[in-house]
């Protein structure tokens, strides 16, 4: 039997595109699964970066149905005459920096923050990831999934073996302790809440790679939906509890699969991803900064960088920006995202000799920057930067056909009449809409100085408000009003 990836996508429900496929793990079939690898595997074959005996590489996160994905995956690339290279379960970017130190293609199970009930695979091209132009032609590729593989409920019939791990840690560990010094963290304490993150292990060792005192915290066997964007209250508590008892310099810790990084401060107050974003691009050296329009103003307000580039959120639209500044010239070219994944698109100097680009979603490098840099702390570091304060929420669940309703009425009309709803909506709390941006989502100024950014996420059924203001305590009631306001809006509880 054969299938368009297209048709499948609509036959399964499993979201399929540039950022790969998501979707709950009870439609995330064998059969789903092997055939999105093939897809992708087609889409590489017509690009010259994948042919019969080739290596493909893959990883996994900690959720307990990546396992079978991952065969699920294997035995595609098996069946289309490749060699599955099975790196184990490290975290997203040290699987990237294996494969393209190797120039293969590869691919990461992973559903990154969102619950256990859910799950996905993400691929990356064998020198960087999936951009969008490349979303079209693995749609259209044409995948076998007949020959008996696949019983009635599409799970493989006979079980795939994965192959015995290959080493893609070391690399990945050893890339930092050359860029920073074997000492370059003596005499800090760092606490290392590990939850369920892939990478919780490794981060640690990296740590102490590098000199520092750690203390591990909060593992758990039970996979943790840890989101950088949106910290849950019960986090928010343990960082203040940990600090308070242990005294560290920093507390830090990754999302599921380890490519986006949290940090607190030695109170325990965790930064938010796009603050970290500008602490390390400035520690770096950086010239052209790219980040999505929802990230903290403060990168502009601060004249820290010679340029600043706003995208649609995601890190294909940042990377797109990226490759752009390079091609123009740029010195350093660097970007990030206000979940605090740091991508760096030019080689930096470092201790050992040069750091070579790592242009996907990383969580160490930034955590490293702020914990190495020669300020004498994390909210000193803070203090130093323009005070604009940014938060984001979300409403769960809401899903797309919910998404589709709420921006077809905000973004009817002209733009005095855009202006005129946001204003009824939200300006008994944030003064008059004074102009909106549609990049992505729908962004608004308001008078007060506060901004209210609405979007609705492209992998889970919910819908995200960003918020900023001049202060934290005017950022949170800022979405909590706006929250309030969608929800009544909706006729949502």
């Amino acid at each position: 039997m054969t299938i368009t990836v297209k048709d499948l996508m609509l036959e399964c429900g499993v979201a399929f595109g540039t950022s790969g496929a998501r979707g709950l793990v009870t439609a995330m079939t064998d059969r789903v699964c092997y055939g999105y690898t093939a897809g992708f595997l087609g889409y590489m074959a017509e690009q010259g970066e994948f042919a019969p005996g080739g290596e493909v590489a893959l990883a996994g996160d900690l959720r307990p149905s990546s396992p079978r994905i991952l065969a699920a995956c294997a035995r595609a690339i098996r069946d289309l005459g490749g060699v599955p290279v099975f790196c184990g379960y490290v975290p997203t970017p040290a699987l990237a920096l294996f494969s393209f130190a190797r120039g293969i293609p590869s691919l990461m199970v992973t559903g990154s923050h969102i619950p256990a009930d859910r799950n996905g695979i993400k691929f990356y091209r064998s020198a960087g990831e999936v951009l969008k132009e490349d979303e079209a032609g693995m749609s259209r590729q044409v995948v076998d999934l007949g020959g008996g593989r696949f019983d009635a409920a599409g799970m493989l019939v006979e079980v795939e073996t994965l192959p015995p791990v290959s080493d893609a840690e070391n690399p990945y560990v050893q890339r930092y302790i050359d860029h920073f010094g074997a000492g370059a963290l003596s005499g800090k304490r760092v606490g290392v809440y590990q939850h369920s993150a892939v990478g919780r292990d490794i981060l640690a060792r990296i740590l102490v790679g590098l000199g520092a005192e750690i203390e591990l915290l909060g593992r758990s066997e039970v996979f943790v939906p840890v989101d950088t964007e949106a910290i849950r209250p019960e986090d928010v508590v343990l960082a203040r509890e940990w600090a308070a008892q242990y005294h560290f310099d920093a507390i830090v810790s990754t999302d599921g699969d380890s490519d986006r990084p949290l940090i607190a401060d030695e109170t325990g107050k965790w930064l938010r991803g796009d603050v970290l974003g500008i602490l390390c691009a400035s520690v770096v050296g950086a010239t052209s900064v790219v980040t999505p329009v929802s990230s903290n103003t403060a990168v502009e307000v601060s004249h820290r960088f010679a340029k600043v580039v706003r995208t649609r959120i995601g890190s294909p639209y940042v990377i797109s920006a990226m490759q752009a500044e390079l091609a123009a010239g740029s010195a350093c070219v660097v970007g990030y995202e206000a979940n605090g994944g740091f991508l760096l698109g030019s080689a930096i100097p470092g201790k050992a000799g040069p750091t070579v680009a790592l242009p996907t979603r990383d969580a160490v490098l930034p955590i490293l920057e702020v914990l190495a840099a020669k300020a004498p702390g994390v909210s000193a570091q803070l203090a130093d930067l323009p005070q604009r304060f940014t938060y984001s929420d979300r409403i769960i669940p809401f899903p797309p056909e919910a998404s589709a309703k709420l921006f077809g009425q905000l973004t009817a009309g002209d733009a005095a009449a855009q202006i005129a709803l946001q204003t009824s909506l939200f300006g008994d709390f944030a003064g008059a809409a004074q102009s909106i941006d549609h990049t992505d989502g729908v962004r608004t100024h308001f008078a007060d100085g506060g901004v209210i950014h609405l979007r609705g996420s492209g992998n889970a059924p919910e819908l995200r408000c960003y918020t900023e203001g001049v202060s934290e305590a005017e950022a949170v009631s800022l979405n909590a009003a706006a929250v309030k306001a969608i929800k009544a809006l909706m006729g949502l509880s």
